[in-house]
């Protein structure tokens, strides 16, 4: 374990890195064997015990110290008793008694004749099994155990190019080590192979925790870099090889009293334990300050990582168990259970170490907890039921308790959706804080858009809004175009904290090819890192995030998203609201872009209208337009001119009303010929001028 520990913390030798990786899957290999042979002496062996620390004195064999629960305190034995004989059989030595116990099984009797106050008693003495231990948890911790074992070759093999990566395989092996390996008492040369490997994995586990904690993430200005010399790691293995030391001192001491070495190595295991407690602290500390002091994005969200396992891992444990035992009292078996959150740390640091998930601490984080307060509420409420039921309407008999039971469990399945929903609402407000409301009405909010049919103004409250729900420093609206030939790229309609160079969008570029299927595109995501010439502009303007929103027809617009002010990216919660207001604003933005150029449509007929008038206007030929009532709705002013009759009076009358009846009549004739652009040449016509009517003779056309 040390030489391998040695490697581990300075440099591995120049074997390559195959060799490395097939030396780590052999230690694998064999502590798995253990492991296994472990569990089975565990599960299989049971052993017998009178529960009398027996003694080698002068007079000889002396009862030094006694279980008050034991077999032999009900028979009244007490310490400073001198067994004479076992079964009418001499006992000379402590060694005998041990081998008269190793033929007896649980429940068989033995006479032990004792001598005390200068008489001697025979007493019966039942035999009682040797406490094992909570069996149950010593199999849930092995598979704890086990399961981190895997974890951390797993993570040597996919990641062997990391520089965390051996130090995290020791420390998993660590981790195996004091969570599997646990002697049998039935002290043979396999229990003392698996006590002194529980012994030397509880020794490392401290300061390879502290180690993984100075080293991991990778720190360019880290502290223990920025020193003359570097930082000293082989002294943080120091206080563990004292205290190994101390303990095989311990057991070489020959001639030494039972008792006193049974006190000393407890209190060694306690020193352990509190270097254990110190070490988890410490590292804890480490690497919060590490977390205020990193830059990098992820190097912040390992950290969280790792801090929120060992946090959640490690305090169970730490103050449910490990501290009350440093400081001496004698925990109850329950808190035993404590140790079993504690597979939480190295699953936390191997989801560092892989960078999995990274942008989603929080949200695990804020789902493991929710679960865990449903589940407990769950069980409360079940207890509560069914203690009043069983008081109130038994009376507290336990005739019809299955009954009580029965309905409770009705009871709690209905509530546990409500009870989640509740729980859920209370720990989104809590640690959404004041952005809670917006998140909740931000979907209803791009529901309402629908009702403004102003693209700009429209885009401008989509964005600010999102912006300030997610506290994302910039952000673009890009609005597709409604012709798949004419432009393939994207618009932008409205930009906030991104300047005035926004990248472009092309629908037939990768990015727009991955936006067209419906996807979103996260730009710090490995796969767009490499090969990807255009996400480099994006990510130089602080764009990070690109959702595509859809609606029947295909995409219509991009919203195109920053980080959040800190720094911090999006989470896969927070990507997953994006998608829904993406998704609904869909459809307003496709109303208010089609309303656009409706707008614009008119717009433009209105332009041609008014050009058309002013055409018609500078005509020096008189013109008049009739509707299909016959009644004039165009009167142009060299018609006025030419004919002596103003457009005001002349609009909303009938021709038959404003020229003579031969005129109206010759008139009717051509368009009683149905020809269209019939031509009558001079045709006599009497104007009507005020200053007096003349005589004109004008050729008259229809259209």
């Amino acid at each position: 374990m040390r030489a391998a520990l040695k490697r581990s913390v300075t440099a591995w030798p120049p074997f390559g890195e195959l060799r490395q990786e097939i030396l780590a899957m052999l230690v694998v290999a064999v502590l798995l064997v253990l492991a296994f042979a472990n569990i089975a002496v565990r599960s299989s062996w049971s052993e017998v015990e009178d529960g009398v620390l027996w003694v080698s004195r002068p007079e000889g064999v002396v009862a030094a110290e006694i279980d008050v629960q034991s077999a032999a305190a009900t028979v009244g034995i007490s310490p400073g008793d001198l067994l004479l004989a076992i079964n009418g059989r001499p006992v000379d030595s402590p060694n005998a008694v041990l081998a008269e116990l190793h033929t007896r099984a649980v429940g068989d009797q033995l006479d032990y004749l004792v001598f005390r106050s200068g008489s001697q008693e025979l007493l019966e003495v039942t035999l009682q099994p040797i406490p094992a231990g909570n069996r149950v948890l010593y199999f849930v911790l092995a598979t704890v155990g086990v399961f981190t074992l895997l974890m951390g070759a797993l993570v040597r093999l996919r990641r062997p190019t990391v520089q965390a990566a051996p130090h995290f395989f020791w420390l998993t092996v660590a981790f195996f080590g004091v969570l599997t390996f646990s002697f049998s008492g039935r002290l043979d040369r396999f229990d003392w192979v698996f006590y002194w490997l529980d012994v030397i994995a509880t020794l490392m586990l401290p300061p390879l925790f502290i180690h993984f904690a100075l080293i991991f993430p990778e720190r360019s200005a880290d502290w223990t870099q920025n020193k003359p010399r570097p930082f000293p790691y082989p002294v943080l293995y120091l206080p563990a090889l004292v205290i190994g030391v101390m303990r095989l001192v311990t057991f070489s001491r020959s001639g030494t009293e039972v008792v006193e070495v049974t006190s000393a190595i407890e209190s060694l295991e306690r020193l352990e334990l509190g270097y254990l407690a110190v070490c988890m602290i410490g590292g804890a500390a480490i690497m919060f300050w590490a977390l205020r002091r990193a830059r990098s994005v992820t190097a912040r969200r390992q950290l969280r990582w790792i801090l929120w396992g060992t946090v959640m891992g490690g305090l169970p444990f730490l103050a449910g168990y490990l501290l009350p035992f440093v400081i001496g009292f004698n925990p109850a078996p329950e808190m035993q259970l404590t140790a079993i959150p504690l597979g939480l740390i190295p699953l936390s640091f191997a989801s560092a170490v892989v960078s999995y998930r990274l942008m989603d601490v929080e949200v695990i984080i804020k789902r493991s907890v929710a679960y865990t307060t449903v589940l407990l509420a769950m069980v409360v409420i079940y207890a509560v039921l069914l203690r009043v039921a069983t008081v109130i309407l038994l009376g507290g008999s336990q005739q019809h308790n299955s009954i009580i039971a029965l309905l409770a469990t009705l009871v709690v399945v209905l509530l546990a959706s409500p009870v989640k929903d509740l729980i859920q609402s209370a720990l989104d407000r809590v640690y959404y804080r004041d952005r809670y409301d917006y998140r909740q009405a931000l979907v209803g909010f791009a529901r309402d858009l629908n009702r403004d049919l102003n693209l700009s103004r429209l885009s401008e409250r989509l964005v600010t809004r999102v912006m300030d729900t997610f506290v994302v420093d910039r952000m673009a609206l890009m609005l597709a175009s409604a012709d798949d030939g004419s432009d393939d790229n994207l618009r932008v309609i409205h930009a906030a904290g991104v300047g005035e160079k926004v990248p472009r969008l092309s629908r037939r570029s990768t990015l727009g090819e991955w936006l067209w299927a419906s996807r979103t595109v996260v730009l710090d995501d490995s796969s767009w890192r490499s090969d990807h010439p255009d996400v480099d502009a994006w990510r130089d303007v602080g764009i990070h995030y690109l959702i595509p929103s859809v609606s029947k027809d295909g995409t219509t617009a991009v919203l195109a998203v920053g980080r959040k002010d800190n720094g911090e990216p999006l989470s896969s919660e927070d990507l997953a609201l994006l998608a829904a207001v993406a998704a609904q604003v869909a459809t307003a933005l496709e109303n208010g872009r089609l309303y656009g150029q409706l707008r614009a449509k008119a717009s433009e007929l209105d332009r041609l209208r008014e050009f058309s008038e002013n055409v018609i206007e500078s005509l020096n030929d008189g013109l008049a337009v009739i509707d299909f009532d016959g009644r004039v709705i165009r009167w142009n002013r060299g018609l006025e001119q030419l004919y002596g009759v103003g457009r005001d009076k002349a609009l909303g009358e009938r021709l038959n009303s404003l020229f003579e009846p031969v005129f109206v009549q010759m008139l009717q004739e051509v368009q009683d010929g149905g020809r269209t652009g019939a031509v009558r040449y001079r045709l006599p016509l009497q104007s009507r001028h005020s200053d007096g009517s003349k005589r004109l003779l004008v050729n008259l056309a229809t259209a």
